[in-house]
């Protein structure tokens, strides 16, 4: 239940998130909105390892060198998530890219890469993929004309 909760919560802060970098990028540009951004989580995580952890923050054992370079991957999602917010509107990118992500995630959990325990893929898992790319497409092509409003209906909701 406590893994549910973080990861709602990391849901909401990535929703809100990319909604004010695509504020910053309509006034700063790409570039400087990625260097904003990145450069503010490294102080923030940079004060707040300092205060939680001490000297410990920097005890790093056993990490794989190449690991420590996901910090240039964020440079990518910062990019290419603002640029599909601004092309896409907000819901429809996020629900490409929660598409995305689940499904990469479901290859990289099959196959056991980036160090990952092998889950075997089950057709069921698959299904939940496609069902919500699925939804995506009846959220992005449904968009047809309103339906009208008869008269009547209207005049007697407008009493309320």
């Amino acid at each position: 239940m406590v893994g549910m909760v973080w990861a709602l919560a990391a849901g909401l802060l990535l929703s809100l998130q990319n909604l004010f970098n695509y504020k910053v990028d309509e006034k700063a540009g790409m570039w400087t909105t990625t260097t904003l951004i990145l450069g503010m989580g490294f102080l923030a995580s940079f004060m707040l390892g300092l205060g939680f952890e001490g000297a410990g923050l920097w005890q790093l054992q056993g990490m794989e060198v190449w690991h420590g370079f996901s910090g240039l991957i964020g440079i990518g999602v910062v990019t290419c998530l603002v640029q599909g917010v601004k092309r896409l509107g907000a819901t429809y990118a996020i629900s490409i890219v929660l598409c995305s992500q689940l499904a990469f995630a479901m290859i990289w959990d099959s196959f056991g890469w980036f160090g990952l325990e092998a889950v075997p893929l089950e057709p069921t898992k698959l299904a939940g993929v496609l069902v919500l790319a699925a939804g995506i497409l009846v959220f992005k092509l449904g968009k047809g004309k309103k339906a009208e409003v008869p008269s009547s209906v209207a005049a007697s909701s407008a009493e309320f």
